[in-house]
């Protein structure tokens, strides 16, 4: 076995999302859309104790739970350039990264889908994510179609992908956000899944974002400025669920004016490197 590991975990962009709680947090989870993006969070793991971030110490709930769950104890180091707290996904990154080094370095012996089980489940105690994992697990734009990990989860996806550009402008809550009262926000994210499933297109899943924004009431004064910005540019944006970031489809923030990131769409998902 390797004294250490590395693993790369791309960031998740969610366009639209319903909560689906469960006292099970194998089962609790989300359904929705979203895309996985080439930027990611890369995880090492190595003997030792305490979780780093970005050069600096840092608690990151949803991973000591996974070395918890893993009975492991390490020095966990997570480098991202991706913005905290803005929508990526990277908690669920962190995690995802954590369980899949953390099976190499202790000889765990886990399958795939056991160790996106793990990772789901200590981000849905943690509080901070519903549906990234089972995501950044697969790549491309995966389609939640049922909330959960792997074993009760069930997933569907876009059979396109394009560059994307993103820009965020701040943090939002995610934990207030899917803690309180969901119901409107469900429906709205039911309303845009069936959209998508009965038109699995990158333009049906654009729009189906932007109208969940709307009806969920999540959207930003600044979101809902650029977005309409890159509407006018002839461009397609939404928001990041739940940051306050705008990602668009190929060049659409630089052709609205905004300096934005580029990368591409991630088809590998989680793996070691």
């Amino acid at each position: 076995m390797p004294d250490s590991a590395r693993a790369f975990v791309p960031g998740h962009v969610t366009g639209f999302f319903s909560a689906h709680p469960d006292d099970d947090p194998t089962k609790a989870g989300s359904r929705g859309a979203g895309l996985v993006i080439g930027d990611g969070v890369t995880v090492e793991l190595e003997p030792g104790g305490g979780v780093e971030l970005n050069g600096e110490t840092a608690t990151i709930e949803a991973v000591n739970r996974v070395l918890e769950a893993l009975r492991a104890t390490a020095h966990v180091v997570v480098k991202t350039d991706l913005p905290l707290g803005a929508g990526f996904g990277v908690s669920g990154a962190a995690a995802l990264g954590t369980a899949l080094a953390t099976n190499a370095v202790f000889g765990r012996e886990l399958s795939e889908n056991e160790l996106v089980t793990i990772a789901h489940g200590a981000e849905v105690q943690a509080g901070t994510g519903l549906g990234d994992v089972v995501a950044q697990a697969r790549g491309g734009v995966p389609i939640r179609l049922e909330p959960g990990a792997p074993a009760h989860g069930a997933m569907d996806g876009v059979p396109e992908h394009q560059s994307v550009e993103y820009r965020s402008f701040g943090e939002l809550s995610t934990e207030e956000i899917i803690t309180g009262d969901t119901d409107d926000l469900t429906a709205a994210g039911n309303r845009a899944l069936s959209a998508l499933v009965s038109e699995p297109t990158l333009e049906t899943f654009m729009s189906s974002s932007r109208r969940f924004g709307r009806e969920a009431g999540l959207l930003t004064p600044k979101v809902e400025e650029v977005v309409r910005d890159v509407s006018d540019a002839g461009g397609e944006a939404s928001m990041a669920m739940l940051g306050e970031t705008v990602f668009a489809l190929d060049s659409g923030l630089s052709d609205a004016g905004y300096d934005a990131e580029r990368c591409s769409v991630s088809l590998a998902g989680a793996h070691l490197l």
